[in-house]
């Protein structure tokens, strides 16, 4: 099968309130993703309509993305069920969304774990569907590893964590979707990838 030949991706983005890091992670893949036949789509687990935070936008302004637009939109089962991928920000979105739906633990991933992951396998071959790749990544996964909270998968949320302010965490997710991208999207004309 040839890209050209790929049915449509959907990725989904997923965080607590659809106001801050997903947005912001979303904006980003999309802009990585331009030209490619995948739609990003974000959400959360709070009430819809809301704009994203002043600091929020503040900081996606400093690596170029508009997010003044913004509305929060409340995730929900078809959302989930439609995605291909969901790139969630914390272990406890990969374990609310996993509850409500068991089917979606293979595709479910917190974004530094799929990233992290994903290196440990190495880059979508070309023409490779992604529910290929994403089996790959999946396997040997336990959900006794996302019990808990733990930096290694987290994307601290600069609302609620002192420890970390909205810039820092931009800077974060402006890499971890590079690494994303480069490994689940590599570039057609990239080398090619033997396993």
């Amino acid at each position: 099968m040839t890209a050209e030949d790929a049915p449509p991706e959907t990725v989904l983005v997923v965080c607590t309130a659809n106001q801050c890091r997903s947005p912001i992670a979303a904006a980003l893949l999309r802009r990585a993703l331009e030209g490619r036949d995948v739609t990003v789509v974000d959400a959360g687990f709070g009430a819809a309509g809301f704009p994203a935070t002043s600091p929020t936008i503040d900081a996606a302004a400093l690596v170029d993305l508009d997010l003044s637009a913004h509305a929060s939109t409340t995730l929900d089962a078809d959302a989930v069920a439609d995605a291909d991928l969901i790139l969630t920000m914390e272990r406890a979105h990969v374990r609310e969304i996993v509850v409500e739906n068991g089917a979606a633990w293979p595709k479910t991933f917190t974004l530094k774990e799929l990233a992290r992951r994903g290196e440990e396998v190495g880059p979508r071959p070309p023409g490779e569907p992604l529910a290929d790749w994403l089996a790959m990544v999946h396997d040997g996964r336990s959900r006794t590893d996302l019990l808990g909270s733990s930096p290694l998968d987290d994307v601290a949320d600069p609302t609620t964590d002192r420890r970390v302010d909205h810039a820092g965490t931009t800077q974060e997710l402006v890499e971890l979707v590079e690494t994303l991208s480069a490994l689940a999207w590599p570039p057609a004309d990239g080398p090619a990838v033997t396993r």
